[in-house]
């Protein structure tokens, strides 16, 4: 059983298969909850970086029935991450290199995204909360309905956000998490015995404001609480949304068919913390480790057998296939996916992982093994005490193992080839 503090990398008993494991048919509701700059790092009681009174009870019983994932990549900015989730496609295909004119290039007419495959499956798609590194609205991308918050401002105390397509103003400040999640459990209700959309098949996309930067204090709390506090405020307040999401889910007898996956977008911003008392490499917008390691739990109750603690690299190309298998859909063969699905290690089959993961950002970007990692400029790292440490090998070095990587992971890169693909300064020319 997975619990608080317990050591990262520690190993969990593999269960066996759930004998009433759904099979390959089944379709199961799919909630999606993406944090903001949490990295593993973000005071997680469950990756053990947070203090010994856990602060995130709930997305640690996600933890403790589910899966939790030690090694999954992000990419080290937020929207990177968005574009890579929402086509399946590393930057170098789609050109979403940046925050900047990279995504804001990157178009659904020209891609084939999550929500349209899950949408043209059947499914009713929902997306809320933070959308502004996305060109054109939710719709134009697959979703059926959609509350965001429309420019960089108002994170959290707001008095604008966009309901499927129309400006809502409000006569004064609302803090916009709490409107995005009562949006959410509209749809989620909607979908329960007596709903109007009871039996039908659904995909949630929560992605929350927190845990950006510039925090306010959260509703109800102290008014002299102390800014330094507001971490600590915010985490708990956002524990306790996804405590309630699930407790709903429950409360309709819509919780074991419905796989609920938490993650992270990026490393942390503010970096400097700590895994069971070790600093991590790196931060947010940095191709250190700390840089993209995110977060990633997958609970399904009446799916994924649940305790145990996941090593195997994943990255988020891997997310549109997944769901893609799980809810029957078969991808489109005009465009080229790179992640794997994991639908079969959710639903407790024989799973072969990946080998290597790619992450890529800005004009910069690596291949990553088990225990090594290659960049674009040729530099090869030792992972083996990653995520704490990765020293740079010697161009010259003799070591068998490090020469051998070097070639398994520059032919991965060879066959990728990034640096002929969108590049930043090309994704405009090459739409």
């Amino acid at each position: 059983m997975l619990v608080a503090g317990m050591p990262l990398f520690g190993r969990a008993e593999e269960p066996e298969a759930r004998k009433d494991a759904p099979g390959k048919g089944a379709r199961p509701n799919i909630v999606f909850v993406l944090a903001d700059d949490m990295g593993i790092d973000s005071r997680i009681g469950c990756y053990g970086s947070g203090p010994k009174t856990s602060l995130t009870p709930n997305i640690d019983a996600l933890a403790a029935s589910g899966v939790r994932f030690e090694r999954c990549f992000a990419t080290p900015i937020c929207g990177p991450t968005r574009c890579q989730l929402m086509t399946g496609r590393y930057p170098f295909r789609t050109g979403g290199w940046d925050n900047g004119r990279g995504c804001l290039s990157v178009l659904p007419r020209n891609e084939y995204p999550m929500a349209r495959i899950l949408s043209e499956a059947g499914y009713d798609t929902c997306c809320v909360g933070k959308w502004r590194q996305m060109v054109e609205t939710p719709r134009e991308w697959g979703f059926g309905e959609y509350l965001v918050s429309p420019t960089a401002t108002g994170y959290y105390w707001a008095t604008k956000y966009n309901r499927n397509g129309k400006e809502i103003t409000e006569d004064k400040k609302v803090f916009f998490p709490d409107v995005a999640h009562d949006f959410a459990m509209e749809f989620i209700r909607a979908h329960g015995a007596g709903g109007k959309s009871a039996g039908k098949p659904f995909f949630l996309y929560y992605s929350s404001h927190f845990m950006h930067s510039n925090l306010e204090s959260t509703p109800g709390a102290k008014p002299d609480v102390d800014p330094k506090n507001r971490i600590n405020d915010s985490l708990s307040y956002f524990d306790r949304q996804i405590g309630a999401l699930a407790a709903e889910l429950d409360r309709l007898n819509l919780r074991d068919n419905t796989l609920i996956i938490f993650a992270g977008d990026n490393g942390t911003a503010q970096g400097g913390n700590t895994i069971n008392g070790r600093r991590l490499s790196g931060k947010k917008h940095t191709m250190l480790e700390g840089g993209a390691l995110v977060p990633f739990i997958a609970n399904w109750k009446g799916g994924a057998p649940g305790g145990r603690v996941i090593r195997d690299l994943v990255d988020f190309s891997d997310i549109l296939p997944t769901f893609a298998e799980l809810a029957g859909a078969k991808l489109p063969t005009t465009l080229t996916y790179d992640g794997q699905s994991l639908a079969p290690l959710l639903r407790g089959e024989k799973y072969n992982p990946r080998e290597w993961i790619f992450v890529g950002c800005d004009d910069q970007w690596y291949v990553r093994e088990d225990k090594w990692k290659l960049d674009q400029s040729g530099k090869l790292f030792d992972m083996r005490d990653a995520p704490f440490t990765e020293p740079l090998v010697p161009a010259d070095s003799k070591n068998e193992a490090a020469v051998a990587s070097r070639k398994r992971l520059q032919a991965v890169l060879d066959k990728l080839n990034p640096a002929a693909g969108k590049l930043p300064g090309k994704a405009e020319q090459k739409k």
